[in-house]
């Protein structure tokens, strides 16, 4: 049954003029952007559909490759292409708003937006978020990226990159494709590395953040690692 022929009170567009985003499921809000579904599928099916294929995670629905996407049927590239534009607008959004605030009054936030930008990815990606002497935003960088299992990070090209964005703190951050947030001890010796080398140049290193999988990113100034 098409989504024209519910009930006014039960569709998607309706419910969410009624009550507002907040109120509506993954697969209403989906279902919006989708705006049609196909033939034997309302828009709020195929939402379910795309949804299922990434195990109900918004997580890794936001970092699938678009060609995973387009194989969900009644997805297509086209659709693909527009919801990867979509998740890619909200990550710009919310670090927009990095650039107008105190990150660490914000870790909440920060972490949502590492786990939209770092999980689900196969490889290793180490990267940083340069803030302000106010601990304002000024970019975010991938710096180095590696295979499954590690990534080769240079402190040298860390602390040139550090003085090029004239920062005068950071957020390092990586992701596990493993899916095990737990540092290694290699972790721990680059972190301290690290440190020590931008405290040359009076950057200081705020935090250090695993990503891995689904679960709440790992900060190291909360484990006591730093």
């Amino acid at each position: 049954m098409a989504i024209t022929d519910w009930p006014e009170h039960e569709r998607p567009r309706e419910r969410l003029l009624q009550l507002g985003a907040t109120a509506l499921t993954d697969a209403e809000l989906l279902a919006i952007f989708l705006r049609v579904g196909v033939k034997g599928k309302s828009a709020v099916d195929l939402a379910r559909d795309l949804l299922a294929h990434f195990d109900n995670d918004l997580t890794r629905l936001g970092s699938a490759d678009i060609r995973d996407i387009a194989t969900v049927s009644g997805m297509g590239p086209a659709k693909a292409v527009q919801l990867k534009a979509a998740l890619e607008l909200s990550r710009r959004a919310l670090a927009a708003d990095f650039k107008e605030r105190d990150l660490l009054a914000s870790p909440t936030a920060v972490r949502d937006w590492l786990r939209l930008k770092l999980a689900g990815l196969d490889h290793e990606i180490f990267g940083a978020l340069w803030l302000d002497a106010k601990n304002r935003l000024i970019t975010w960088e991938e710096l180095f990226r590696g295979t499954l299992t590690q990534a080769s990070v240079y402190p040298r090209e860390v602390v040139k990159r550090a003085l090029a964005h004239n920062a005068a703190a950071v957020l390092l951050c990586h992701n596990h494709p493993s899916g095990v947030a737990e540092p290694s001890s290699a972790d721990e010796m680059l972190t301290q590395t690290l440190k020590q080398a931008l405290a040359l140049v009076e950057v200081r290193v705020l935090d250090h953040f695993i990503v891995a999988g689904t679960a709440q990113p790992l900060s190291f100034a909360e484990k006591g690692l730093l």
